[in-house]
């Protein structure tokens, strides 16, 4: 580094003799010009000392005095669990001040005493959910609750989904009037016998809700042998999947703004959206197959007859492509809240898988 700062300093002195301007010579080499004069002094290059330089102390600093009664008035009673938001108005109108609000937060974070005060709760912070790769169907799945409009203002139906991670495929739905936990169960139930993937699903993800982290459930799932995953408390991105169906859901044009008239209504109109979804709606993140062709290994036919059109064309008319093919190579791998810290645990589920 200093030998660096020794040929930065002797190029642009090379270049001031010869007539340029300083900036313009400082600006070649991607510095400052008060960079280079505080490299330069007197033709010795000196180290970087910005972070330990001795700064001269300013001269309306409070007073060692002045911080103890600073402190001291904060650890009265009456204000003792206040912050200075509120400390410092109070003070002003019994004729006191004995300094800014902010110097007060300045002062209390130096003492280690600006933290939540009183019985509040400090923030806690949450670990991230562990990641799983699913690289077949029915090894993740996750699910959620969605509400329908009802026939009246405040009334509603709650779509049960349970969505398989690898395909898109919708596994499992039902539409109730209420939400429990107890018809979350019956829902896993049945997806898990319809699918005849029993002891196949690895892993089941949901929120933090209270129907997806019940007893019943909770009861069912190891039952099954399903290890049960959980978002974040209100991080919806930890459910993404399931947050996706839930909007692509309510998107579709023929979605009933008005809301439903009865639960029968709700029922058969999720019954032809699920439908649709899955053996017609081609799914962009799975290559623009439907979620029940990638679900059964049909994509990977279609995938490659993609492919080889594609190829074929290019032999055809090369003069009109600049580079390769449009890439048709099937996701053989989908991760759910992938961590990229280096520490995941895929292994863990293909252990399980």
């Amino acid at each position: 580094m200093l030998e660096h700062r020794k040929q930065c300093v002797a190029i642009v002195g090379e270049a001031v003799a010869a007539g340029a301007r300083l900036f313009k010579a400082c600006d070649q080499i991607g510095i400052h010009p008060s960079t280079y004069r505080r490299w330069q002094d007197e033709g010795i290059v000196l180290a970087d000392k910005r972070p330990t330089a001795r700064r001269p102390e300013p001269a309306n600093k409070l007073s060692v005095a002045e911080r103890k009664q600073l402190l001291a008035t904060f650890h009265l009673p009456e204000h003792e669990d206040l912050p200075p938001s509120q400390v410092v108005p109070r003070l002003a109108d019994k004729g006191i001040f004995l300094a800014s609000e902010s110097t007060c937060y300045r002062v209390l974070h130096k003492a280690g005493e600006q933290h939540d005060r009183g019985r509040v709760k400090p923030k806690q912070r949450r670990a991230k959910p562990d990641e799983y790769a699913a690289t077949r169907p029915n090894q993740v799945w996750t699910w959620d609750v969605t509400w329908l409009k009802g026939p009246v203002r405040g009334v509603f139906f709650y779509l049960y989904m349970i969505v398989d991670v690898f395909s898109r495929k919708i596994v499992g739905w039902e539409v109730y009037e209420r939400e429990c936990g107890e018809l979350a169960s019956e829902l896993v139930r049945r997806a898990v016998m319809s699918t005849g993937s029993l002891g196949t699903p690895a892993v089941l993800h949901a929120d933090n809700g209270s129907p997806q982290k019940s007893a019943t459930l909770r009861v069912t799932l190891q039952q099954l042998g399903i290890e049960p995953s959980y978002s974040r408390p209100r991080v919806s991105n930890d459910n993404a999947y399931s947050e996706s169906l839930f909007r692509t859901t309510k998107y579709r044009p023929d979605y009933p703004m008005q809301g439903f008239g009865n639960i029968e209504e709700a029922q058969n109109w999720v019954l032809s959206f699920v439908r649709w979804y899955n053996l017609v709606h081609r799914h962009s993140a799975i290559k623009f197959v439907t979620p029940e062709q990638r679900h059964n290994g049909e994509d990977i036919e279609i995938l490659a007859q993609r492919k080889a059109l594609y190829e074929q064309v290019k032999q055809a008319r090369p003069e009109r492509w600049s580079g390769n093919t449009r890439d048709w190579s099937r996701p053989d791998k989908v991760l759910l809240n992938p961590d990229n810290t280096g520490t995941s645990n895929v292994k863990k589920l293909e252990s399980a898988a």
